[in-house]
């Protein structure tokens, strides 16, 4: 079942590649959620002990805007097992992303969720475009259901890209025009686009996660796929069970060794530590 978790993860490393924590009321003004409760690092790290994560990927939130100074902190004090997305402006340049790296960032993170999809501001962003290439990081997707296809058309080709929470398309099909944007982007490009299996809660109701896990495997293969718990679930609060969480990969996979060790320890480790761990 979905919420048992029987052993820890059996490879060396095993990885969260997507969580949050913040405090309570951090937002930035408009924006489209405010937390009214603490996601504390040290609730996150409780919980993974429990089933054997032994690093992790803080995600900057939408409602934390480009102050990605709470963030930070944490990378700062748990340099060795920490990595970062950080939200920035499209007009950063190289310096800004340079401080960042040195911090331990490792990518920056697009999120549109509930707003405009308009990337006219993204296509004009040549010096980010650069930074972000020059420094070996990644951009990460996050878009209303659907509408991946117009905001990924408008990263550049030489961008690794990660898009979150199963890419969110509007069915489980090769047909889908969000899967044929996917397969599109690997045809046509030379550097890595991985797809996270995370938060299944936020697709559509009519989308079996096992299904579209599934068709990722087959259509990208293990080494494409990256898991992450999301915790702790805004919005979605009431998924916020960690082992529930993570034992989810399991289930999506079919329980194939191969792809999850994939998604859990060697994909990211090679994404945000150079497995140099």
């Amino acid at each position: 079942m979905q919420n048992e978790v029987s052993t820890p993860h059996s490879a060396a490393f095993s990885v969260d590649s997507h969580f949050h924590v913040f405090e309570a009321g951090q937002s930035v003004p408009d924006a489209r959620y405010s937390p009214a409760y603490e996601a504390r690092f040290s609730n996150w790290q409780s919980t993974t002990q429990q089933v054997g994560v032994t690093h992790g990927v803080l995600v900057q939130t939408s409602f934390m805007g480009t102050d990605n100074s709470y963030l930070l902190k944490h990378l700062q004090q748990n340099a060795d097992t920490l990595r970062g997305v950080a939200v920035v402006a499209p007009t950063a340049g190289f310096e800004q992303l340079v401080d960042l790296n040195t911090q331990g960032v490792r990518g920056i993170r697009i999120n549109l969720v509930g707003q405009s999809h308009d990337m006219t501001a993204w296509l004009a962003a040549k010096p980010l475009w650069d930074a972000v290439l020059r420094l070996g990081w990644h951009v990460e997707l996050h878009t209303d259901t659907g509408a991946l296809p117009a905001v990924l058309a408008a990263v550049p080709l030489n961008i690794p890209v990660v898009v979150d929470h199963f890419c969110r398309p509007e069915k489980a099909s090769l047909q889908d025009e969000t899967v044929r944007a996917i397969q599109n982007r690997v045809a046509a490009a030379s550097v890595p686009i991985y797809v996270k299996l995370s938060a299944a809660y936020r697709l559509k109701t009519e989308i079996n996660p096992k299904d579209l896990a599934g068709l990722w495997l087959a259509e990208l293969g293990e080494n494409a796929l990256l898991w992450g718990s999301d915790w702790p679930c805004t919005n979605f609060e009431a998924k916020a069970n960690y082992a529930a969480l993570y034992g989810g990969l399991q289930d999506w996979l079919g329980g194939n060794a191969g792809a999850i060790d994939a998604a859990r320890s060697a994909n990211p480790m090679q994404l945000y530590w150079d497995a140099t761990e």
